[in-house]
């Protein structure tokens, strides 16, 4: 997670509450698909945030970041539209097969550097 997320008198005042966080690295972006409870952890939802690392002309970093809140009602409406995305992508755009980037040789988040 980002540091810089937590409001941490906030977070309390919601009530929500992280259950399970992965992050995936891809290229210069790293996604985190972050599940949490919402107040009285009776329900759960999903977070997808975008994280790109961009350099200041001082030489330092900051973050773009981009949010989507999924819930639970629209998992299966959200899934099918991005198969339907991915698939027409696939068979129209690159002759059937998506080009993938070569595997990074560092394979774990370092949560230092988000």
């Amino acid at each position: 997670m980002y540091r810089d997320d937590f409001d941490h008198n906030g977070f309390a005042e919601r009530g929500a509450d992280d259950v399970y966080s992965k992050p995936v690295r891809a290229g210069k972006r790293t996604y985190f698909f972050d599940v949490k409870s919402t107040r009285g952890a009776n329900d759960f939802y999903l977070t997808i945030t975008e994280s790109k690392r961009r350099t200041n002309p001082d030489g330092t970093f900051t973050y773009d970041k981009h949010k989507i809140f999924l819930y639970k009602e629209d998992f299966e409406k959200f899934r099918e539209g991005l198969e339907e995305v991915v698939d027409y992508i696939k068979n129209n755009c690159f002759g059937g097969e998506i080009p993938q980037r070569p595997e990074s040789s560092q394979s774990d988040v370092n949560f230092e550097d988000l």
